[in-house]
């Protein structure tokens, strides 16, 4: 367990200190000492973005529930609390138990994006390892990497002393019990290493070596190992294990994807030629009908999300989606959980299906055109055209949509000026649309991004444009776009710039990123953190040409990756890339005939489609055609039957917000099967009412809630057990009681404060002082505003005890402005709040005024 005062020396002056708090609903907690085999798994960005990922969650759940395995979990810190772990030299440490991260057997990276390669440096800098490889010695962890940047990793490559190419669920195993062997042999790290290497899709960096010829271009990818000449990407033959999806990872404080996410498939062969994912993740492996369903229901009764998110490179184009849709949403639409599928294709979102996502909250609509033209669109096989695109749009206007969200790509190969400017009458078009088919305000919002040439694609070979190209054609985008309706933004094409070097990197690159690292890059894929100019001059200092990177490349140039095997062949993405260069179509082979490309053998490996033929005949029909109603709702519905529930917070918990804190409530009262009225209107919630927000940092002892409930609670005493068995650490309720519904307007707050460092003895007299006067104002600066605030009415005693602890009641009235405990004293003390935010405070108590 993290120890109070290293917690009081850290999450005080951070920003969003729940980031780094752990206590997620569903973690596993194992006891250090009885597991043989010890892993961190690290997503090196923010919590928000990590605890989003589906992937590293997978492989937790995996590694956990074998007995004799421990696997935690760690974020990349932010920079304020990179400042304060390095200021007060403390070491970087796992979520669930604060273990530092160089004490574990395995520390396994997911490669999510090229943008986040300086947060592996942070993350290695601040767990005390040696960056490369190579440096490190016996008793270093072994530094694994994954992830779909796994397919070219040279950038990064000596960093890691493995990498795992492709699907992760089974190899993360084997990974495991091969390492856990090899320390039980007391193994050489190198012994290990050939170990590893020895497992199907598992890369060894030091085993191969590129060489250079005389104009610095790679002549060949030389393996040092003769019985591992190459490595090709892992994958998972069938998606239908289930049991580490049951119990998903409940977030404490907001993150990016805040909902419960379940794979309805994996894998994409669509065939747009310049995506990556539609190569890297192939076959299409398809979950059944049934197993989605019972994947939603035990997820969203073990976590209370109510949103569910279906997820799959493309949604739209799952075989039995017309029957898994209405089924889930039956299910789920009288609890105000909706439905949201994150990656829909034109083509595929029929009327139907549009009406039963809005049954309980009309989430997101984005469509991908990615190209404005017909003939673009026939270049990178896209196989939607303008009208499929003006109907999705007339029909998602019809039922209620306001907002659309168009994506296109920019600098993709062939791209004419006519191209741009067909973006811009295709946003047109899609907004005169929405005037037609429905009354009221529509608006369009496009994004546009730079188009990057990925690896194993067929436009692999393909230059990406300057960034000055790019700005040029987003500024030729706003001249088009009327300012009224259509919102243009897009993707800073400085970041695609550095995207692009790192995405077709080779080692040497290894040089740049520690440069830019030492010069203070961190964060690169948050735009207020990203610096292109640090990059540029670490560039310089490495002797490195960042342009040359993105230049276009002859199909016999050996690449960076060419001894890492997708599985594809590389004469089909030669054909692929020929095949748009003259605007030919490739089919899908779900529906189609086999594309050769070489992945499948048909024996061990082939597509898993439900439903080929979309027919609906092995999807249930029955349920399929079944007439959608909502569940029947009880007869007591406009019953409004309340309860407070009067609860305290102590421990780390209380470093969570108001905001966090309601959010963790309402999902409390879901799994505790505890049902609610909800709001009416656009985005039904939860009827629940708190007390006055709490500061973050302040323990209590006095919280409460109101629930409004349609029916009356029979036994307020096992509620109150249901309740508690649900609650994170920290939060524990203490009495369930029939109340009026009525929040107190006006309370007055009891408070015990510790302060740190304590009152001296020359302070005592200015707080004597405070309450002997009748005014004392303080200054407030929110939004470049200041107000001035009388705080003195609002204190109705301050008293010093004994021992110095101090005694302070606050009166608190809804909608007027209040004060802090620790900003009145620090104001009354002539100080800043700063000087105190180590400070223990306790809400002992609260009284109605």
């Amino acid at each position: 367990m993290k120890k109070n005062f290293e917690l009081r020396e850290t999450l005080p002056f951070v920003n969003k200190p729940g980031r780094y708090l752990g206590h997620e609903y569903n973690a596993t907690i194992k006891e250090w000492d009885d597991t043989a085999m010890r892993c961190a798994l690290i997503f090196p960005d923010l919590y928000e973005i990590g605890m989003s990922h589906q992937g590293l969650q997978i492989l937790y759940h995996i590694l956990n529930s074998h007995e004799d395995i421990l696997a935690e979990r760690c974020y990349c810190p932010d920079q304020d609390m990179e400042k304060i772990l390095r200021n007060k030299a403390l070491p970087l440490s796992s979520l669930e138990n604060n273990r530092p991260l160089k004490n574990f057997d395995l520390i396994g990276f997911t490669l999510p994006y090229e943008l986040c390669y300086t947060n592996i440096l942070t993350v290695l800098d601040l767990a005390g390892i040696p960056f490369r490889a190579a440096n490190r010695d016996e008793n270093s962890p072994i530094i694994l990497g994954g992830g779909s940047c796994s397919l070219n990793p040279e950038p990064v490559a000596d960093f890691f002393d493995a990498i795992l190419l492709g699907d992760g669920e089974e190899a993360v195993v084997e990974i495991a019990n091969c390492i856990k062997t090899a320390k039980a042999d007391m193994l050489s790290r190198s012994k290990t290493l050939r170990m590893l290497a020895a497992i199907p899709g598992v890369y060894i960096p030091s085993f191969f070596q590129p060489v250079y010829n005389a104009n610095n271009e790679i002549s060949e990818i030389k393996s040092l190992q003769t019985d591992f000449p190459s490595v090709t990407r892992r994958v998972l033959a069938d998606l239908s294990a289930m049991d580490h999806l049951l119990h998903p990872l409940v977030p404490n404080s907001k993150i990016v994807h805040d909902r419960l996410g379940v794979e309805i498939a994996r894998g994409c062969t669509r065939g747009c030629r310049f995506c990556q994912a539609g190569i890297i993740y192939r076959p299409v492996r398809e979950r059944t009908p049934e197993q989605i369903f019972d994947l939603a229901c035990q997820g969203i009764e073990n976590s209370g999300f109510n949103e569910l998110a279906l997820l799959s490179l493309s949604t739209g184009d799952y075989s039995c989606l017309s029957t898994s849709l209405p089924q889930l949403m039956n299910r789920f639409a009288s609890e105000a959980i909706s439905v949201s599928m994150p990656s829909m294709r034109v083509g595929t979102l029929t009327p139907e299906l549009m009406d039963e996502i809005k049954r309980v909250r009309k989430t997101g609509f984005t469509l991908a055109p990615e190209a404005g033209s017909e003939r673009l669109r026939r270049v990178i096989n896209k196989g939607i055209s303008e009208e499929d695109l003006l109907n999705t749009s007339r029909d998602a206007f019809g039922l209620g949509w306001k907002v659309m969200k168009l994506y296109f790509m920019i600098g993709l190969p062939t791209e004419t000026d006519e191209d741009i400017e067909a973006i811009a009458e295709l946003a047109k078009k899609t907004k005169k649309i929405g005037n037609q088919a429905a009354p009221g305000k529509q608006q369009i919002n496009v994004s546009v991004g730079t188009f990057i040439p990925k690896p194993h694609t067929p436009f692999q070979w393909n230059a990406q444009i300057p960034m000055e190209e790019s700005r040029a054609k987003i500024n030729a985008l706003k001249r088009m776009l009327p300012r009224k309706g259509i919102n243009l933004k897009w993707h800073d094409p400085e970041q695609s710039f550095l995207e692009g070097v790192f995405s077709r990197g080779d080692r040497r690159l290894s040089r740049l990123l520690e440069s830019a690292w030492n010069n203070g890059a961190r964060l690169d894929g948050w735009s207020d953190y990203f610096n292109l100019e640090r990059w540029q001059k670490s560039a310089e200092e490495c002797d490195i040409v960042l342009t040359d990177y993105l230049l276009a490349k002859d199909l016999e140039t050996v690449l960076p990756w060419q001894h890492l095997h997708s599985g594809i062949d590389e004469s089909f993405l030669k054909d692929e890339l020929q095949k748009g260069l003259g605007e030919h179509y490739t089919p899908d082979c779900r529906y189609h005939s086999c594309q050769k490309c070489g992945l499948c053998d048909f024996k061990t490996l082939q597509p898993i489609v439900i439903d080929r033929k979309q027919t609906g005949k092995k999807c249930d029909p029955e349920q399929a055609t079944h007439p959608q109603k909502e569940t029947p709702k009880p007869e007591n519905e406009e019953l409004h039957i309340k309860y407070m529930v009067s609860y305290s917070r102590l421990g780390d918990i209380c470093y969570l917000g108001h905001l966090e804190i309601l959010q963790v409530v309402f999902r409390i009262l879901r799994r505790a099967n505890i049902q609610t009225n909800f709001s009416k209107g656009f985005n039904p919630s939860p009827k629940v009412s708190f007390g006055p927000a709490l500061p973050v940092g302040t323990r209590s002892m006095a919280e409460y809630f109101v629930m409004d409930l349609p029916a009356p609670l029979a036994d307020l005493e096992e509620i109150k057990t249901r309740l508690n068995s649900q609650m994170p650490p920290g939060l524990n309720v203490l009495d369930i009681k029939i109340h009026s519904g009525a929040v107190p307007q006006q309370v007055v707050n009891s408070y015990s404060i510790t302060l740190h460092p304590a009152l001296a003895d020359s302070e005592i007299p200015l707080l004597t002082q405070f309450m002997d006067c009748d005014t004392f104002i303080v200054k407030r600066t929110r939004k470049r505003k200041t107000k001035e605030i009388n705080i003195r009415p609002l204190i109705e005693s301050l008293t010093i005890l004994e021992n110095g602890s101090i005694e302070m009641k606050v009166i608190s009235r809804a909608s007027e402005a209040g004060v802090k405990p620790l900003e009145a004293i620090a104001a009354i003390l002539g100080k800043s709040q700063d000087d105190f935010l180590s400070s223990e405070i306790l809400k002992t108590s609260w009284q109605e005024l």
